[in-house]
């Protein structure tokens, strides 16, 4: 088992440790925390052992018989609303480990990150303190009358394996809901960005939520914390963010006990713009959804379908944004973009960069690694890449590649385009842009993801359900969507 550590020191020599039932656990089996702008190393990480995963799943069932299992609802809901004042409080700290750990622009992290990362503890308490229970009266065979009505209880023990590319915003949406429902939390978070866990269980203990209803366990998936994690019998439920390969073998895994599993897994995003679109609007929202964060969003696109009318003016607008894109470290003379998360993801961008020349691409722009300055060049850059030319079977108009670069195609009909948009394995997103209603609405209707928008591109209303078809998911979650998850439902029939 671990050592107990001070906070303190921990900070000092620049350690992570795990948290356990309220305590700093540090373990001698230790991995760096790397600058993925620099590839220098930053700090190390305490990973957890079977014994340290064994220790936060008992120590979580615990909590569900202590004092926050006892907690009313309206102190369960203004305790939430403490974690996300003190998250505000600390809003430095969190863009400074978030930005440290990823390498995103700052003002991506103050933007969206950090300030949504807050928001998904209050949104979610205030919309589980106002759902209402089904009631049903119904007539019974003596005559007489019975009275149904549901309750909805914590489903118990919640593994979160929370991912690398936005690290808060993605955590606390799945712990917002999670504690708001009253359950108790084993958080695995990428071994990329372990930073945030700790800056969350700090806030966690400043703000007194109880021991035990939130640990970390930091470590890698296979045959490590990931994989102790989600086959811990002592586990209730499982929700993971990341890719389908992974989602695979948590499957496999909530098997055994036939435990539940909410995830968003792997997507090869669709964006269609017809030619009555208004353009302007059309490549603001397409530089977002190809090229924000490095490409490294789970929502973002990697194929464009452009009507024949508008394609050439589309591919040549597209050139300059990616080109007039500025890569450079968090705050350091006005960058768009930062690295990609790894020297493995840059790895595997760059494959699918050669590969998109082996297979005919023509590539527009981008395709390698930008000139970078000496203090930058150990990092894990990339180039915006865009390409034409490929058919719909080529690998890279396939495959999910999660970097910034997107595949443009001409087409010419709606049911043709609607036909290649859908022939793919995921369905986690597209968008579609047109100024025609009648368009929009049969696109919405016919496309085969869980999230579709209309000249837009990322507008989250959390109230709404949010989830992939096909193999980007299982599951919705957002607003009461999430109770489906977090809790059970238990009915009561009372005979009158």
């Amino acid at each position: 088992m671990g050592q107990i550590v001070k906070l303190d020191e921990a900070r000092a020599s620049r350690l992570l440790p795990n948290f356990i039932a309220d305590e700093w656990v540090a373990t001698d089996s230790r991995f760096d925390n790397i600058d993925p702008t620099t590839g220098e190393v930053i700090g190390s990480v305490c990973a957890s052992g079977k014994g340290e995963v064994d220790r936060a799943v008992l120590a979580a069932r615990a909590a569900l018989k202590g004092p926050w299992g006892r907690m009313k609802s309206a102190q369960r809901i203004e305790m939430l609303h403490a974690i996300a004042r003190r998250i505000n409080e600390r809003f430095k700290d969190f863009v400074e480990a978030e930005t440290r750990d990823t390498g995103m622009p700052i003002h991506f992290a103050e933007h969206v990150d950090v300030p949504r990362g807050a928001a998904n503890f209050q949104i979610f308490a205030d919309l589980f303190a106002n759902v209402p229970n089904e009631t049903f009266t119904m007539d019974t065979p003596d005559g007489g009358t019975a009275v149904n009505y549901a309750l909805r209880v914590p489903r118990g023990v919640i593994a979160v394996i929370s991912p690398w590319n936005v690290p808060l915003l993605l955590t606390t949406w799945k712990l917002g809901p999670a504690l708001a429902c009253g359950n108790t939390v084993v958080l695995k978070p990428s071994e990329e960005t372990p930073s945030c866990a700790n800056l969350l269980a700090e806030v966690m203990a400043e703000v007194g939520l109880p021991e035990g209803v939130f640990n970390v366990v930091h470590g890698h998936g296979a045959d490590a914390a990931g994989q102790w994690l989600t086959e811990h019998p002592g586990v209730d439920g499982i929700t993971f963010t990341g890719e389908t390969s992974t989602g695979e073998a948590i499957m496999r895994a909530a098997a055994k006990g036939v435990r539940p599993v909410s995830f968003e897994m792997g997507g090869k995003n669709s964006a269609i713009v017809f030619a009555d679109a208004d353009l302007d609007a059309t490549i603001a929202g397409l530089a977002r959804s190809c090229f924000q964060n490095t490409g490294q969003v789970c929502l973002g696109t990697e194929k464009v379908y452009v009507q024949r009318p508008v394609f050439d003016e589309v591919v040549a607008r597209m050139k300059a944004v990616a080109e007039a894109l500025k890569p450079g470290r968090p705050g350091e003379g006005g960058a768009d973009f930062g690295p990609l998360n790894s020297r493995t993801h840059q790895a595997k961008v760059l494959s699918y960069y050669a590969l998109a020349r082996e297979e005919g691409a023509v590539q527009v722009t981008g395709g390698g690694v930008p000139a970078m300055p000496d203090h930058l060049k150990g990092g894990w850059w990339i180039e915006p890449t865009i390409w034409t030319g490929l058919g719909d079977d080529a690998r890279v108009v396939n495959e999910e590649i999660f970097g910034p670069c997107c595949h443009i195609a001409p087409f010419d009909t709606e049911e043709e385009v609607i036909a290649r948009a859908n022939a793919t394995e995921y369905g986690l997103a597209a968008s579609v842009w047109t100024r025609d209603l009648g368009t929009a609405h049969r696109l919405g209707a016919a496309l085969e993801v869980g999230v579709c928008w209309i000249n837009s591109w990322f507008l989250r209303d959390l109230r709404t359900a949010f989830g992939g078809a096909k193999q980007s998911g299982i599951g919705r979650e957002g607003g009461v969507h999430s109770l489906e998850f977090y809790t059970e439902l238990r009915n009561v029939c009372v005979k009158l």
